[in-house]
């Protein structure tokens, strides 16, 4: 038992220690935010994308960084998920790579409205959240094998766009046909011409035209005519 002037000595040092403590992971957590936060990468482009955020109320559908609504998916990681050239596809014409599935609002934003987007995914999605939100348990991409011990590797723009939309051995999207085979199906020709302008060839196709360049194109071709 205590005496009184014991019971107030040990009330005062336990105050004291508990304040400094208080105190002290205070001063460390505001001397580590702006290392956390990356705030040396917070551009004008990043305030400019925050501020379209904010403006057309995206957190209504939205969650980001554990904040807003679970109609639409979460993006804190979405740069890292999708990357920026899916980003911009998807914002210039939301049901062009989800026709008859997508809700979202085609908001007709200007390419520098887009790219200020893409720059304040990205800010966000480089913020050290202590492993937040986790990592789901997909494939990013995919590697085909191709009857023999050789592998195929998909060129970028496939891990970047066309796994949204195609599947390839069971992986990837469920809105356009699956391109196991198509080599077999399409010649190079063929393709270049599908690629190059997808509603020339098919009028009223859901395959958007995508932003590709002759590079990226003839990458795309080479792997799709290896599929066989």
């Amino acid at each position: 038992m205590l005496t009184k002037s014991q019971a107030r000595l040990f009330f005062i040092i336990g105050t004291v220690l508990c304040a400094g403590t208080f105190l002290f992971l205070t001063v460390d957590t505001l001397l580590k935010v702006p290392t956390q936060t990356r705030s040396a990468n917070l551009t004008p482009a990043v305030e400019r994308g925050k501020e379209i955020w904010d403006k057309n109320n995206c957190m209504g559908c939205h969650t980001i960084l554990g904040e807003g609504a679970y109609y639409a998916p979460e993006l804190t990681k979405v740069y890292e998920r999708r990357g920026p050239e899916w980003i911009r596809v998807f914002i210039k014409d939301p049901q062009a790579m989800f026709p008859g599935e997508r809700k979202m609002v085609k908001y007709n934003f200007t390419d520098d409205q887009i790219s200020d987007i893409i720059a304040y995914f990205k800010w966000i999605g480089e913020i050290d959240l202590n492993g937040f939100p986790p990592k789901p348990s997909l494939a990013s991409g995919v590697t085909v094998p191709t009857g023999t011990t050789a592998k195929i590797t998909p060129p970028e723009k496939y891990n970047q766009i066309c796994v949204a939309c195609h599947a390839l051995e069971g992986r990837g999207g469920n809105v356009g046909p699956a391109l196991d085979g198509v080599g077999t199906r399409r010649d190079a020709a063929y393709l270049d011409r599908w690629l190059s302008d997808p509603a020339a060839i098919k009028p009223g196709t859901a395959m958007p035209k995508l932003p590709l360049t002759d590079a990226e194109r003839k990458d795309l071709v080479n792997f799709l005519s290896a599929l066989k």
